[in-house]
């Protein structure tokens, strides 16, 4: 199934999965992004940027806000929601990075986008050893990591659950297009549990909510983990989240290994194909959905595929064991 973002809304059971914003909102979320590329030391990860950006994130366009707030509550059975129009000029920024580890750590326009709306869906967060802990990431191309499992590859990346190692991870992943890829290529691909569940027989099912897994952590960290046994289902049966990661995922025995390859045939099935255009910006339930990427072709050239990537947590409260002095970077 192929979904490009459309400049029109689309409503699935009750929940608004594509919103464009129109004239007026698109300029006032424009002025509320340039007020803070002025504010405090102009930097995303000065704490003092970061309590600005909390608060101007309440003057977000009341549409908007609903929205994102609706999602907040329940990410329906598709588990995103993209935003279009955002105020995102592609003929103004520079050379798309490609360089490994590349972060936005000045309050760019698009950066402060990115952290906006990340707010307003929880506490936008990192990880100390995936980038540096920088809070805005650039998703780009890198010739030495082409062949690579990671944000920086241009080879297939296998569906996965955001940092699904860590007893931590995101419950949102936010990805703000600043630049397409070359001719419209595919760009991302998600596919949600709740779409995939009812492909799925009993018996898979319950191997599946099993402690029979062990997950890797990705090569963006800098260190390596390896996640003791958990199952790849959790919660209430009917309605279940999803922690797996099909590159770094192994199952402990063959009846495991049969369940895995059945559940990726599942969200196979019921995958959708986005394509990205300057201004979308897509935020994927990382409790419900996994996402990846087809292959493409990058030019290194200074044009290429260009994404801001930014994680979010509901509860910061949780996670405050990992977080040293109370920051939004997580061990």
């Amino acid at each position: 199934m192929t979904s490009t973002m459309a400049s029109t809304k689309t409503d699935h059971a009750g929940g608004i999965s594509v919103l464009e914003l129109d004239g007026r909102e698109r300029g006032e979320l424009e002025a509320l992004a340039r007020t803070l590329t002025r504010a405090g030391a102009g930097l995303v990860d000065d704490t003092g940027w970061q309590a600005r950006a909390r608060a101007e994130s309440c003057r977000l366009p009341a549409r908007l806000s609903r929205t994102v707030r609706a999602f907040r509550h329940d990410a329906g059975p598709d588990g995103t929601l993209t935003v279009t129009n955002l105020p995102v000029a592609p003929e103004l920024l520079p050379a798309t990075p490609t360089v490994p580890d590349s972060v936005e750590r000045g309050a760019t326009v698009p950066a402060a986008l990115a952290v906006l709306l990340g707010c307003e869906l929880g506490t936008v967060i990192a990880y100390r050893d995936e980038k540096h802990g920088a809070l805005v990431q650039n998703v780009v191309p890198v010739p030495t990591l082409a062949g690579s499992q990671s944000n920086g590859g241009s080879v297939q990346l296998e569906f996965h659950t955001e940092n699904a190692f860590h007893p931590h991870r995101p419950d949102f992943v936010g990805l703000l297009c600043l630049r397409p890829a070359h001719e419209d290529q595919v760009g991302t691909q998600v596919a949600s549990i709740r779409r995939a569940r009812p492909l799925l027989d009993a018996a898979t099912l319950t191997v599946l909510q099993e402690d029979r897994f062990v997950t890797e952590a990705p090569p963006s960290f800098r260190t390596a983990e390896l996640s003791s046994p958990l199952p790849v289902l959790t919660g209430a049966p009917e309605d279940p989240d999803i922690c797996v990661d099909f590159h770094a995922t192994r199952a402990l025995d063959n009846t495991a290994e049969k369940a895995l390859v059945e559940l990726r045939e599942a969200l196979s099935a019921v995958r959708q194909d986005v394509v990205l255009r300057p201004g979308d910006m897509i935020f994927v339930d990382n409790r419900l959905v996994v996402h990846g990427r087809v292959a493409f072709s990058p030019r290194y050239d200074g044009t290429d595929r260009w994404l801001h990537r930014v994680f979010v947590h509901l509860d910061h409260r949780r996670s405050r064991g990992h977080r040293p002095g109370d920051g939004p970077v997580l061990t």
